[in-house]
C-alpha cells in the first residue's frame, strides 16, 4: 500500500473517531441509566467511558502513524 494513502486513511479514521465518538457520550451522560437514584455513576457509564477513551487512544496513535508514514 502507498504510504500517501495509509496515511491518508488513518488520518480518517483519526478523525472519524475524534469527530464521533465524543458526541457519542454526550448522549450516553444524559441518558438516565448513567447514575443511579444517589447520583452514582453505574457500570453503564464507566464501560462506556472505557470505550470512547480506548476509541481517542486509538485516533491518537492512528494519528501519530499517519504522520510517522508522511515523514519516512
Amino acid at each position: 500500500m502507498d504510504s500517501p494513502l495509509a496515511a491518508a486513511l488513518l488520518l480518517a479514521n483519526a478523525a472519524f473517531n475524534v469527530l464521533a465518538w465524543p458526541t457519542f457520550l454526550r448522549r450516553v451522560l444524559r441518558d438516565p441509566r448513567a447514575r443511579d437514584a444517589s447520583g452514582t455513576a453505574t457500570r453503564f457509564l464507566m464501560v462506556h467511558i472505557v470505550l470512547v477513551s480506548i476509541a481517542l487512544l486509538l485516533a491518537l496513535a492512528s494519528a501519530i502513524a499517519a504522520i510517522v508514514l508522511l515523514k519516512a
